[in-house]
């Protein structure tokens, strides 16, 4: 009996549950454990292929984002572009508004000239015209006689001319 209460030292149940542990080892390996291993290693593959497409994905969305950016920047030059050009038309053209308006303002501003003057020279001849006349007739009412307007024609062109020296005079003022 002291055999049998010794814990430690191997008897008949040992050895047979050794057995059916390593024939239950030796099933489980060739039967269960090929098909585990043969679903982890897919496993394994899957997320190595999924790991794969996420890189891809990444480097293609950076690449995209890359490329968005240079779009950006491309329609942003293009727009400063557009913009420059427009200002620059629009100055031009401001320019050429501008010397037309003061070429028609020089224009205008001649004619008004040529017509202030053509209409001061008509009021001067007309003025010298008709004071001759008053001229005559006051002297001719002074002197108490009738004055010859043959006789004294160099003194009334004579007073013309120093009317028209003094027209001309006061409108170079």
């Amino acid at each position: 009996m002291l055999a049998t209460s010794i814990f430690l030292l191997p008897n008949g149940t040992f050895i047979v549950e050794l057995v059916v542990f390593i024939v239950l080892l030796l099933i489980a390996r060739r039967y269960f454990l090929p098909p585990i291993v043969k679903a982890m290693e897919s496993r394994q593959e899957k997320v190595r292929t999924s790991l794969a497409a996420a890189e891809a994905a990444r480097a293609e969305a950076a690449q995209a984002e890359d490329e968005r950016a240079r779009v950006l920047g491309e329609a942003r030059d293009q727009a400063r572009q557009i913009v420059a050009a427009a200002q620059a038309t629009s100055d031009q053209l401001k320019a050429e508004a501008t010397g037309r308006a003061q070429a028609e303002y020089e224009r205008i501003l001649a004619g008004a000239q040529v017509e202030v003057d053509a209409a001061r020279q008509r009021a001067v001849d007309g003025a010298s015209a008709r004071i001759g006349e008053i001229v005559f007739d006051l002297v001719a009412k002074i002197v108490g006689r009738e004055v010859d307007q043959g006789a004294h024609e160099d003194l009334v062109r004579e007073a013309i001319a120093a009317l028209r020296a003094e027209a001309a005079r006061g409108s170079n003022r």
